[in-house]
């Protein structure tokens, strides 16, 4: 999700294509040779940058939490800086952000579902910590703009959100992401449409659902 716009390292290509390689046949299922190749090194030149595949795993991984933490943090002090930006703007420009992730580094979001178990226990719960620091930025932006949520109805929420817009590996067809303005569109109006429906329900209270 990095805005950067000069050119890529070798170390950042070499991440990317092992992202790539992994998500499409697997860890297990990629030689260090085949991502030198893809980069355009020999297999041991990877020795250089990285000790092996399972360090390039534990990059790619904890690098998209530390990612993601760091950008919805700058958003917000953004909007403090702003003067006090209304809450549902905030939520709207994480809401944008996250689906900049979803679009663009898909993957990851791959990555994540298939691999987590595979880092050591300590990048495991690093990235676990990561993403709870994460959750509980949403949590608190959300509860802003839905204060009669609780706040375990606001994480629930939040993880909904996160399952909906981390779903886009799954949009594989052919032509499924050709209009990416659209569909990053999409995307936007159901994550708030998931929100406002969740605050809506708690403020109606028990009346308004159907009966068991």
């Amino acid at each position: 999700m990095a805005t950067r716009t000069d050119a890529p390292t070798r170390r950042e290509q070499i991440l990317k294509e092992a992202a790539r390689l992994f998500a499409e046949r697997g860890f297990h299922g990629v030689g260090v040779d085949e991502i030198g190749a893809a980069v355009g090194i020999s297999g041991p030149g990877l020795y250089r940058h990285f000790a092996g595949k399972d360090a390039m795993l534990a990059e790619l991984l904890v690098g998209i939490s530390e990612s993601l933490l760091t950008g919805a943090k700058r958003r917000l002090a953004e909007a403090d800086g702003a003067g006090g930006t209304a809450p549902g703007a905030v939520l709207d420009s994480l809401i944008e952000g996250h689906i900049d992730f979803a679009l663009d580094d898909r993957p990851l979001i791959t990555l994540h579902d298939r691999e987590l178990d595979r880092l050591r226990d300590a990048d495991r719960k690093l990235v676990r910590q990561l993403q709870r620091q994460y959750v509980e930025l949403w949590v608190a932006v959300v509860r802003r703009l839905y204060p009669d949520l609780t706040e375990p109805a606001a994480r629930s929420a939040v993880h909904s959100v996160f399952g909906l817009l981390n779903s886009t590996p799954h949009l594989t067809r052919p032509g499924s992401l050709a209009d990416r303005a659209g569909t990053a569109e999409l995307l936007h109006r159901m994550a708030r449409g998931a929100f406002a429906a969740a605050g809506a329900l708690v403020s109606a209270g028990p009346a308004s659902r159907s009966p068991e």
